[in-house]
């Protein structure tokens, strides 16, 4: 074990120094925009110049080499301070910081990984420990790698739920490898925050978290210092600092005083900056350089595919939920890379397949569906790992922050959903997600699947880990007859044309469920000497717009779409707006229209609308002649 060895008093002055000179150009930079929060970053200057300038190893050749140290700041808010700290490391001249949040910088308000240093997006707060945590559990049990990860927490941004899960996470996987330093500066926005300057509470919290906790003077380098090497050599448990400092430390009128938040310093950032100039002994440059990273294996994690070719038979009926373990675990067998994670659902998401086929690769997140997302955005980041992340689709709804953010973030993250719609039965509504296809859809460069039997949906997962961004696969409980063979080629935007013939009367459109349903349909209107065009969308999200008006004009402009979701948002929704530019379609909807009932799942698709009776029904309706 090293000891630790106190810094000079040289050394001990030069991070004094850079950490007045970023209180410095947080201010300049705030002052420059005329907006910004600098008084949130002045009360972490010290803990910035210690990580940047004493602790972290990194790259400025590589500010997001796979071998460094990381570091997400949580309260994105402070971001002019995380971008001083970079340029005075030398990345980039600190005459651009003064580009803060103009148009046509990406120095932006929050961070986001339009910075070659910046891995996700924050600012939402209460997110990046979650990230930070799925960094480190990359680190330690899939690199098996020496580099840590360092995340800064607002005190005010602790009060988030998602924090404490990050925090039961990082313990019960012993991440020794993350370091969650608590920036207690006690004002909040609006008012000081519940706990202000508790420092024993915040410290009996993540104790009884399980977290080798230490309390610190923020403002003292040498106490940061001697934290952060004790950190470094604590072995089963991950650290919290819990820092004491104060909001707008250095500015004789601004320090620890209410109503600064989320201004510029404007009268008195002159004052301020003098008074901290004055502190200034050493002006710089500094030529500090940060310790070389030790380097960790290259990974690929392009093309990758099925170890072998689905194996279903005409005649059989599986849940697509069912299909999703299974090519899963196929995946696995052909990428070291690919990784599962869970919230206790995986015995009926079926990803626990891949726990027993590959238990050193599955992650279980436990009921903690937010803080499940940020581990899995955290896996992914810098193209370590191809996270695929299940639960209930109805429960990734308390986590669309974290997934929006996700986007934002320029993530690769695969979300699977399973027991969608009141198919799913007796469970009733608190189960049934019916808004999961509007959510999946809003969200910038997604895209959603939505297979329709087993074979459509093992090449929906291929084809999701190899597909750039946020991917949704919606899988259904119920199992569903075979349609396609093992040889069926599915692309992301190309639909199929699952019956036709050539006096068709209208198109209908469904997946899943509600697939079958138009097919049960389609048999019951031949005998009647009716016939119907019936298309699987396989993606609603890019939908296959092409596919969708031939077929549409080769039945009178006449379109009925059915789903096992909520009218709002979902494919019917999609369909609206795909054709909206040609005055011959019409559209018909059949989609749940209230809050449904618990029952058996055929009787609640006859309820609400959208079962084979019922799409006879409005087939019969629109094709009157």
């Amino acid at each position: 074990m090293s000891q630790y060895h106190r810094p000079d008093a040289g050394t001990l002055q030069t991070l004094k120094d850079i950490a007045n000179k970023l209180r410095i150009h947080s201010i300049k930079a705030t002052d420059a925009s005329n907006s910004g929060h600098p008084s949130s970053c002045m009360s972490m200057a010290e803990i910035m110049s210690v990580l940047f300038f004493n602790t972290m190893r990194y790259s400025l050749k590589e500010p997001r080499s796979p071998s460094n140290d990381r570091f997400i700041l949580s309260k994105g808010h402070a971001a002019p301070i995380l971008y001083a700290a970079w340029a005075e490391a030398g990345l980039f001249s600190t005459d651009e910081l003064l580009n803060l949040r103009k148009l046509d910088s990406d120095l932006e308000g929050h961070p986001t990984p339009r910075l070659n240093f910046v891995d996700v997006a924050t600012g939402s707060l209460g997110q990046g420990l979650s990230v930070a945590v799925g960094m480190a559990y990359t680190g330690k049990y899939l690199d098996n790698a020496d580099y840590r990860v360092y995340c800064v927490i607002g005190d005010g941004e602790s009060a988030e739920g998602s924090i404490w899960e990050a925090m039961a996470f990082a313990s019960r996987y012993n991440l020794d490898n993350v370091v969650a330093i608590f920036d207690v500066n006690r004002l909040g926005q609006s008012e000081p925050t519940s706990l202000q300057h508790n420092l024993e509470v915040y410290k009996a919290r993540a104790e009884s978290f399980g977290w080798n906790t230490y309390v610190v003077m923020g403002h003292s380098v040498e106490e940061l210092c001697k934290a952060f090497h004790e950190a470094s050599i604590v072995k089963g448990k991950p650290t919290c600092i819990v820092a004491k400092t104060f909001k707008g430390q250095g500015g004789p009128n601004v320090a620890d005083k209410e109503n600064w938040h989320g201004k510029p310093l404007g009268a008195q950032s002159e004052v301020t900056r003098q008074a901290i100039s004055s502190q200034i002994s050493n002006p710089g440059p500094h030529g500090i350089t940060p310790p070389t990273p030790t380097p960790v294996p290259e990974v690929d994690i392009s093309n990758i595919k099925l170890s072998t070719p689905p194996t279903y038979k005409e005649g059989d009926k599986v849940a697509t939920r069912q299909a999703y373990g299974t090519a899963l675990v196929k995946l696995g067998e052909n990428n070291n890379r690919v990784v599962a994670m869970d919230g206790d659902t995986k015995n009926s998401t079926f990803a626990i397949k891949f726990k027993e086929r590959f238990p050193d690769r599955f992650i279980e997140c436990y009921i903690a569906e937010q803080n499940l997302v940020g581990v899995g955005i955290g896996c992914g980041c810098r193209n370590r790992t191809v996270p695929f992340i299940s639960t209930f689709a109805c429960f990734l709804t308390r986590a669309f922050d974290q997934i929006r953010m996700g986007a934002i973030s320029q993530t690769n993250a695969n979300f699977v959903g399973s027991h969608c719609g009141v198919s799913i039965g007796e469970d009733g509504p608190s189960q049934m997600a019916l808004e999961d296809i509007a959510m999946f859809r809003s969200i910038p460069g997604s895209t959603v699947f939505y297979p329709s039997d087993a074979v459509s949906c093992e090449r929906a997962i291929e084809l999701a880990a190899n597909t750039k961004g946020v991917c949704f696969v919606r899988t259904s409980r119920p199992a569903t007859s075979i349609l396609y063979d093992a040889n069926t080629v599915f692309e992301v935007g190309k639909a199929k044309v699952v019956r036709q013939s050539s006096s068709d009367c209208v198109t209908v459109i469904g997946c899943a469920v509600t697939l079958h349903e138009a097919l049960t349909a389609a048999d019951k209107l031949q005998i009647d000497g009716k016939n119907i065009r019936v298309i699987d969308p396989f993606t609603v999200k890019p939908l296959d717009v092409d596919t969708i008006v031939e077929n549409a004009r080769a039945t009178g402009g006449r379109i009925i779409t059915v789903e096992d979701h909520y009218t709002w948002g979902g494919l019917g929704d999609a369909v609206c707006a795909a054709v909206s530019p040609y005055k011959e379609f019409e559209v018909h909807k059949l989609a749940v229209t209230e809050v449904p009932r618990s029952g058996p799942s055929a009787k609640l698709l006859e309820k609400y609308g959208i079962s084979a009776n019922c799409i006879v029904k409005e087939v019969n309706r629109i094709c009157k002649a």
